[in-house]
C-alpha cells in the first residue's frame, strides 16, 4: 500500500518536474538543495532566484520569435517588464540583461528609470511605456524624459485631460498611445475597466485632438485584459474588439505602427498547471495577421508588459512547522513560524494559491491538514491547493521537524505586504536572500536583508527616538 508523501504526488501528477525533484527524500529546487539553504539561513526565509528571471525572459521571446516566423509575420516584438510586480533592484539587474523594455505605472517608476540610465542599464533606445492615471508628480517625470532626450518613453493615455496635461509639459514633438478601456468578464460586478478610453470613443478623441496636432503623434495602441491571457471565448472576443479599433484608426493615423497587448501570461499556482504558451502566442498573433490582412493593413509591431511572468516564479518562501493543533476529530492545524498576511498577503486578501510543497520528509506517510499562521487573526492561515480542497503534508512528528516551501512568490506580496515596514501583530519580515549561479553551475547565496529586528518596529512607531 502506497502511504508515503512521494507516493501521493507522483500518483497525482506528472512528477519530476522542470523546477522539482527529490533525492533521498528532499526537495530539490533547480537542483538546489533546498535544506542545506534552511540549515544555512533557518526559517522563515525569503527568497529570489535570479535565473528563473532571464528563463521566462529567453522563453516568451522565442515562443514570439517562432511565431512570426511561421507565420510570415513582418514586424517586432518587444519585450517589457511591468514594473509594479516588483521594484527590487536585482530584479531589473537581471532582466535588463536581457535586452528588453520597461513598463511604468507611477511617479517614482521614473525615479527608477532615471537612476537605472545613469547606470548605464537603460538607454534612450529602451521604450519606456508609461501607463497607470497620471496625476501631476508622474506628468512631470514623463515630460522631464522626453524633454532630456528620451525619444523612446511613450505615455499611454487613460483619459482626455492626460494629453494636454503631457502638451503644457513636453517641450518637443512626442508619442503617445491610448488604452483601450475594455469590457469585464461577466462575473465582476463591473462592466466595463476603469482604466483607458471605450472602444468606441477612441477613433472621434484622435480626430479631435491628435489628427491636427503637429506636436503629438499616435504610435501605439494599448489593449489590456484584467484576468490575463487565456483561451476563453471572453478573451478572443475582447481581442477581436481591439483589432478593429487598430483598424479603423489605422487606415487614419499612418503614425500608428504599435500594438500592445499588455501582459497577463499566467505562472504555475500548482503542479497540476497546465497552458499552452506557443499555442496561444500563435492564435494572438495569428488573429492580428489575418485581421490586417484581411483590412489591407500592415501589421503592428508587437508590446508585451510581463510583470509576474517575469518575476513571480524566481520567488520563495520557506517555513518550518512549529507545533500541531489537534482542535477537533478533523481539523489538524500546522501552525508554521510566520504569517501569511505578512509574508503572502495575496493568500490571505485574494485567496490566491502557490506551488506548496514539504521540503523535507517526503518518504513519510501524509496527513491532510490546515496551514496556520503566528498571527491573532482568524484570517492567517492557508487551507487548499488549487487542484484539491485540502492540503496533505507528511505527519507531523515533534521529533522530526517539517519544513514547508511556497513556490512562485515572486510577484506583488512584498508591495502588497509592505516590506521593511509595520506587519500585522508586528511579526516581522523574515530573512531574504538572493540565490545565483556562476558560470559552471554553482550556487552563490547572498543576505538581501536581514530579518526584521525591534528597533525597526519600534522607530517606525514612534518609541525610542
Amino acid at each position: 500500500m502506497k502511504t508515503r508523501y512521494i507516493d501521493l504526488i507522483e500518483q497525482t501528477f506528472y512528477f519530476p518536474t522542470e523546477e522539482f525533484r527529490t533525492e533521498d527524500g528532499e526537495l530539490q529546487f533547480h537542483n538546489i538543495d533546498l535544506m542545506s539553504i534552511i540549515e544555512e539561513h533557518g526559517t522563515p526565509l525569503k527568497f529570489n532566484y535570479l535565473p528563473k528571471i532571464t528563463e521566462n525572459i529567453k522563453k516568451a521571446k522565442k515562443w514570439f520569435g517562432d511565431a512570426f516566423k511561421k507565420l510570415d509575420y513582418k514586424a517586432d516584438y518587444n519585450y517589457c517588464y511591468c514594473t509594479k510586480s516588483s521594484h527590487f533592484k536585482f530584479v531589473f539587474d537581471e532582466a535588463l540583461k536581457n535586452n528588453i523594455h520597461i513598463e511604468t505605472s507611477s511617479a517614482f517608476d521614473i525615479d527608477i528609470v532615471k537612476s537605472l540610465k545613469k547606470e548605464g542599464k537603460l538607454t534612450d533606445k529602451n521604450y519606456v511605456i508609461c501607463n497607470g492615471f497620471k496625476r501631476d508628480e508622474y506628468i512631470d517625470g514623463i515630460a522631464g524624459l522626453i524633454n532630456d532626450g528620451h525619444k523612446n518613453c511613450i505615455p499611454v493615455l487613460d483619459n482626455y485631460e492626460e494629453l494636454p496635461l503631457l502638451y503644457e509639459k513636453i517641450k518637443k514633438k512626442f508619442k503617445v498611445g491610448i488604452r483601450i478601456a475594455s469590457e469585464e468578464e461577466p462575473k465582476f460586478e463591473f462592466y466595463t475597466s476603469r482604466l483607458g478610453i471605450g472602444y468606441k470613443d477612441i477613433v472621434s478623441f484622435y480626430k479631435r485632438e491628435i489628427y491636427e496636432n503637429k506636436k503629438v503623434e499616435l504610435k501605439m495602441l494599448h489593449f489590456f485584459i484584467n484576468t490575463g491571457i487565456k483561451d476563453t471565448a471572453y478573451y478572443w472576443n475582447e481581442l477581436s474588439k481591439c483589432l478593429k479599433v487598430y483598424i479603423d484608426l489605422k487606415k487614419i493615423c499612418p503614425t500608428l505602427d504599435s500594438l500592445n497587448i499588455g501582459g497577463g501570461f499566467p505562472i504555475k499556482n500548482s503542479l497540476a498547471f497546465e497552458f499552452d504558451y506557443q499555442y496561444m502566442v500563435e492564435e494572438i498573433i495569428t488573429q492580428i495577421k489575418t485581421t490586417c490582412d484581411a483590412a489591407f493593413v500592415q501589421v503592428p509591431h508587437i508590446f508585451t508588459e510581463f510583470g509576474s511572468f517575469t518575476v513571480g516564479e524566481s520567488g520563495g518562501m520557506l517555513y518550518e512547522v512549529l507545533y500541531q493543533k489537534k482542535q477537533n476529530d478533523r481539523e489538524n492545524w500546522n501552525m508554521i513560524d510566520s504569517s501569511f498576511i505578512t509574508t503572502l498577503p495575496d493568500s490571505w486578501a485574494i485567496s490566491k494559491r502557490f506551488v506548496l510543497l514539504p521540503i523535507n520528509r517526503w518518504n513519510d506517510r501524509y496527513e491532510r491538514v490546515l496551514l496556520g499562521g503566528l498571527t491573532c487573526d482568524s484570517d492567517d492561515y492557508y487551507n487548499s491547493e488549487q487542484h484539491i480542497n485540502g492540503i496533505y503534508l507528511p505527519v507531523y512528528n515533534p521529533q522530526k521537524p517539517l519544513y514547508l516551501g511556497f513556490f512562485n512568490t515572486g510577484a506583488y506580496q512584498e508591495s502588497i505586504g509592505g516590506y521593511g515596514g509595520l506587519q500585522h501583530c508586528l511579526i516581522p519580515q523574515p530573512k531574504h536572500i538572493l540565490i545565483d549561479k556562476d558560470k559552471e553551475g554553482n550556487v552563490i547565496t547572498t543576505v538581501y536583508r536581514e530579518k526584521q529586528n525591534q528597533t525597526e518596529f519600534l522607530n517606525i512607531l514612534g518609541y525610542d527616538k
